[in-house]
């Protein structure tokens, strides 16, 4: 009996070691590898629809795919889902993005909004 509790122990300990390193390797990609974005790029379907400033304040809405619509805003160099009228609303909930790399998709509307650098910066070189 008391074998099985050291070793739960130890399950619980590695457990929360692992945790913690994960928790790190977030944190330094977050803050430390993701760039600032500079541009909002919207697409439908493939298509881009929309190509702008990051920092310019502006309210959009989108026909999705196959009708539906999506209210995108950009505000204070951010970007977020105001409004879908697609069925489960997870777009909405992805919340605000400012990185590069960073997107919201609605799914039903096949509405991607994706946030891109200037271009100033080299993403690799390869010889």
């Amino acid at each position: 009996m008391k074998k099985d509790k050291i070793k739960i122990k130890k399950d619980i300990l590695l457990i929360t070691v692992i945790v913690m390193i994960a928790l790190v390797f977030f944190l330094f990609i977050h803050f430390f590898i993701k760039k600032d974005g500079s541009m909002v790029v919207i697409k439908i379907n493939g298509d881009i629809n929309y190509k702008g400033s990051l920092y310019q304040s502006k309210e959009l809405v989108v026909d999705g795919y196959q009708g539906g619509s999506n209210r995108i805003v950009i505000q204070d160099g951010f970007v977020y889902m105001a409004d879908a009228d697609c069925p489960d609303k997870l777009c909405e909930h992805m919340g605000k993005i400012s990185k590069t790399g960073e997107n919201i998709v609605c799914m039903p509307h096949r509405v991607v909004v994706e946030i891109v650098g200037d271009g100033s910066e080299l993403d690799s070189v390869v010889k």
